[in-house]
């Protein structure tokens, strides 16, 4: 048993370890033969969100898609059907200050005046009649009910999400960053030379919220501080696998333990996953996917030799001892799952130096503290995924900075490889404004298939772009970002269009379209009917946020399409940092969205004119 596998035993499915093997309910509509109204698959037609009978043998699904043309998303009547009157004028007030440059600038400024102006009580009233009403469900579990209940009414499911943050000082914020991030070791100024820049704290980017506009930042504070944060997902899990049928939960693992851990096993996951790339230089193996890439051990092992790294006789051990390399090739899964024999976390983070031609320690040792610390960061995630299981909820696993998500990646991996053996309980995020996105999806893609165990993915455009390119220019690394919008989204629909095709050809795949971006979702509908993948297999999920986009969530959810949107909660000034990030995000899309405040305005006006003023939905 290799090391790592032995150091973290107490959650029993953190082994580490990448070897690969060899191996809300829609409406029943009818049939319809009428090419005008609907777009004919193969020998029939389906009217949207038909129920298509379903055999239990994938062999024999008879599924045909619905047809994503006659999906309106201009249709104001069935859009904001599930909004009473003051809900459109609410919108429409809210989306229009979001716009105004000096106000969002300033918001925190206008929050914090008005509480002390107008005092707790009536502050709080007049937030639930604005920015908390728009954003937030309630103050707490019992409260959010009535709007979970209208949104699964109406086609649409939820995923909670307790909005509370601290708020913390600029100061406050890099002070508990420096501190969390920072070994032991390297506060002793000893054994860090080997550290990269990029994996290392850097001040003036302590706090994590500069340049962030729609995620939730955790600052780790003491294990009582983590345990209590778990205690709040459980929760979270707990309302969700009550709220609807196949309910989501989303989580952070910058919440769960001390992100020093993070910093480091992702300093190591990505030298040894460069080490592969320079061997695979070396054969010529270049301008290919991650996945694609296979090296000829023969010539692997001579340039381990002529590196110093390892002689013939021990990489030949190193490939016996894992059953590799037997057909003479190695894959980046192969590689991967060398790191973990080579490698012992709570002792030496070892890394490859092609400079000295060693397998040197990134830091020359660990705590006691530090050791239990990063057992504890991983005993949480085993308990929240068996929370979720037990429950029946989705676990969707948060991304977050590119310093830390390889870690992220790799422990949602491990999570997947335990409980997704069945149906895929836990989702990894992948953000496709990174340039190696489509690489880490596929490869994540193909471990699956060779283990057999269900893929989920969440994939998102990514919320941290300002502040990982300020980084990465004044720290002196490669940005991480695509160029431009235009090239995010291409590797948006590239990576979206793979996991679909992947669907058509094991159903042993789950993907959230996390997206506001409405042709992202045309394409989705439109890839889905080619691909003959129906709304009631459930493979597909769209996402979107309470209060934005509805014109797009609930034409989606009354077709019968799965749809969520991510339901915040929690005490108004509590949720004050949540609400001001979320005018900031409105600000940036109402200028280039004109499209949704054209489309309140004119069912307002629809609701004028027809008599329906003063329209409330029934359900």
């Amino acid at each position: 048993m290799p090391p790592l596998v032995r150091l973290i035993r107490p959650p029993n499915w953190i082994i580490l370890r990448l070897q690969s093997t060899s191996t809300a309910s829609s409406p029943k509509l009818k049939e319809t033969a009428d090419p005008k109204e609907h777009e004919q698959t193969g020998g029939k037609t389906w009217q949207v969100g038909s129920l298509v009978d379903q055999t239990k043998s994938h062999e024999n699904l008879k599924l045909k898609s619905c047809a994503a043309d006659i999906l309106n998303f201009d249709n104001t009547k069935e859009a904001y059907k599930s909004k009473a009157t003051w809900e459109l004028l609410r919108s429409i007030m809210v989306f229009w200050l979001c716009s105004i440059d000096t106000l969002v600038d300033r918001n925190q400024q206008i929050l914090n005046l008005s509480k002390k102006v107008f005092g707790k009580k009536l502050f709080e009233i007049m937030m639930k009649m604005s920015f908390y009403g728009q954003f937030v469900a309630g103050e707490d579990q019992e409260s959010i009910k009535p709007i979970i209940r209208r949104n699964r009414a109406f086609g649409v499911g939820s995923i909670l999400d307790y909005g509370v943050e601290e708020d913390l000082t600029q100061e406050e914020a890099e002070k508990k960053e420096i501190e969390s991030c920072t070994a032991a070791v390297e506060k002793a100024q000893l054994g860090a030379e080997h550290r990269e820049k990029k994996y290392q704290v850097q001040p003036g980017f302590g706090d994590r919220r500069g340049g962030v506009i729609s995620a939730r930042t955790y600052f780790y504070a003491d294990e009582a501080k983590c345990d209590h944060h778990m205690e709040t997902f459980l929760k979270c899990i707990e309302a969700s696998g009550g709220s609807s049928e196949d309910g989501f939960s989303a989580i952070k693992l910058t919440a769960l333990g001390r992100p020093q851990f993070l910093l480091q096993f992702s300093e190591v996951l990505v030298k040894w996953r460069g080490f592969f790339h320079q061997l695979a230089k070396a054969q010529g193996k270049t301008g290919l996917a991650a996945v694609e890439i296979v090296l000829e051990v023969e010539k692997l092992q001579d340039s381990l030799a002529k590196l110093g790294i390892a002689t013939k006789d021990e990489s030949q051990k190193w490939f016996t001892g894992e059953n590799l390399g037997l057909s003479g090739t190695m894959d980046l899964l192969d590689w991967n799952s060398l790191i973990d024999s080579r490698t012992k976390i709570s002792k030496l983070l070892l890394v490859p130096n092609i400079q000295s031609g060693q397998l040197e320690p990134l830091l020359s040792q660990f705590t006691e503290e530090e050791d239990l610390q990063m057992k504890r960061m991983l005993q949480r995630m085993d308990v929240l995924a068996k929370k979720a299981l037990e429950r029946g909820v989705r676990l969707m696993i948060d991304a977050e900075q590119t310093y830390f998500q390889p870690a992220i990646s790799r422990l949602t991996l491990e999570m997947q490889r335990k409980f997704n053996t069945e149906n895929p309980i836990i989702f990894n995020t992948y953000q496709c404004y990174l340039k190696d996105a489509y690489d880490n999806v596929t490869t994540d893609f193909e471990l699956s298939r060779r283990e057999g165990w269900h893929f989920g993915a969440k994939l998102v455009r990514g919320a941290y772009m300002q502040q990982e390119r300020s980084r990465a220019a004044e720290v002196g690394y490669k940005d991480p970002i695509n160029p431009t919008y235009e090239k995010t989204n291409e590797m948006y629909h590239r990576c979206l269009d793979y996991v679909l095709e992947e669907i058509r050809h094991s159903r042993k795949a789950n993907v959230m379209v996390a997206s506001h971006n409405e042709e992202t979702v045309t394409f989705t509908l439109k890839r889905m009917r080619e691909l003959e993948i129906h709304p009631e297999e459930k493979k597909v999920y769209f996402g979107q946020l309470l209060g934005m986009c509805d014109q797009i969530s609930f034409p989606l959810g009354q077709a019968g399409y799965p749809v969520f949107k991510y339901v915040p909660y929690g005490p108004v000034n509590e949720v004050l940092p949540y609400l001001s990030r979320r005018a900031q995000e409105n600000r940036g899309i109402m200028k280039g969205a004109v499209k949704e405040r054209e489309l309140l305005w004119r069912e307002f006006k629809r609701r004028l004119l027809t008599g329906n003023l003063f329209y409330s939905p029934r359900f």
